[in-house]
């Protein structure tokens, strides 16, 4: 198959990327991380308006009935620029989920006002004893009446604070760690019994651990049939690491660039740096790890919908392995080249740096995602 995209995705990746350079500067991201709430209300219109927020909604739920591919040409735009709003969370985890386990009556609720820009989701998958495996969960979600009663912590929950909505993951039934009896709940921010407490992470985003005490949810609060949500969960987590590959190769790209461009103009002995060999072969290193990260995403994306449930969590385990590795080399190297002003505020090398890091850990890191790879062969 050839890696190559359609009309409509190369308008789409022109498009985001053309806005990102326009209106998503690096002085512009960087008043937006340093607000108070983290995110740009009006930049969220904005996305809205330009239909990246329902760019994988069916049309009859107000999207644009797109696929993988299209979230990852837009996630490749936003790692380029960085962007902070909770993309991730609320179009691929959050309507992901929704789209996949909800009742025509939760859809219609709630994927139009996600596309119109009026409601964001986050997830509350992890904790603090779990690491990276989904199914390790001790949030409890005990029956009582018509709905339920859930108590437990859910740790760094991305795009927490200021989420309309958070989908929690509790045990309805079984023990810790066991495969069956996972359940997930739409729940309020502002339910009596949820405390939020929020923090910055290094990446410029907003995080937040979830303390749920006693939180009484009515039984059209469950998505899907109680008992059963890990399969889904590891469809959506699987699709995240897959566009979130496209987010650090596009940061990569980035990365590549800026440090060839500093490298033509830094001197030292008499002469640019470009004109030292060893840096030429590091740099040229740095552009074939990218270029093969873009390239295994890209491909993934484009063929994921025709893969089984197998093939699909190999892919996405690939994918992870490799950007946690490229983007660890690519990053340090940057740093690296760029001498003492790389990991200074003022140059956005550094954060685009911390980006691939945290991208590099979030949902398994190349460790964990090789020997995943190998245990689904």
């Amino acid at each position: 198959m050839a890696i190559a995209l359609s009309e409509e995705q190369r308008l789409l990746q022109e498009s985001a990327r053309r806005f990102v350079e326009r209106d998503y500067g690096f002085a512009t991201r960087s008043r937006i991380v340093a607000s108070e709430d983290g995110i740009d209300g009006e930049k969220w219109r904005q996305f809205a308006e330009l239909g990246w927020l329902g760019v994988a909604v069916p049309e009859a739920y107000g999207g644009m009935d797109g696929g993988l591919a299209e979230i990852a040409v837009l996630l490749d735009a936003v790692g380029r620029g960085l962007v902070v709003e909770p993309l991730l969370s609320t179009i691929v985890l959050g309507g992901g989920l929704i789209g996949e386990l909800g009742t025509e009556a939760q859809k219609r609720d709630l994927l139009p006002p996600m596309v119109a820009g009026e409601r964001r989701f986050a997830v509350a998958l992890g904790e603090p004893q779990a690491r990276y495996d989904l199914h390790d969960v001790t949030a409890r979600a005990r029956p009582e009446g018509d709905g339920f009663v859930i108590s437990g912590h859910k740790s760094v929950v991305y795009d927490a604070p200021g989420a309309d909505m958070l989908l929690v993951v509790a045990r309805s039934a079984g023990e810790p760690r066991d495969v069956d009896g996972l359940s997930l709940f739409l729940v309020a921010p502002g339910m009596p019994g949820v405390t939020l407490r929020p923090y910055p992470t290094i990446d410029g985003g907003r995080g937040a651990d979830v303390v749920l005490d006693d939180v009484r949810v009515s039984g059209d609060a469950i998505l899907g049939t109680p008992g059963s949500a890990l399969a889904a969960l590891t469809r959506a987590v699987d699709r995240a690491r897959i566009v979130l590959g496209s987010e650090a190769a596009g940061i990569m790209a980035v990365l590549v660039d800026a440090t060839r461009d500093y490298l033509k103009t830094r001197r030292q002995f008499g002469t640019t740096l470009e004109k030292f060999q060893v840096l030429q072969h590091r740099l040229v290193d740095m552009l074939i790890a990218q270029q093969m990260t873009e390239a295994l995403v890209l491909r993934v994306a484009l063929e994921y919908d025709d893969l089984d449930n197998s093939e699909k969590a190999r892919a996405a385990a690939a994918v992870k392995a490799k950007v946690g590795e490229a983007g660890k080399f690519i990053g340090q190297q940057a740093v690296q080249l760029h001498g003492g002003i790389g990991m200074t505020d003022e140059l956005p090398v550094g954060h685009y740096f911390k980006r691939l890091s945290i991208i590099g850990t979030m949902f398994g890191d190349a460790a964990y995602h090789l020997r995943r790879f190998r245990d689904l062969a």
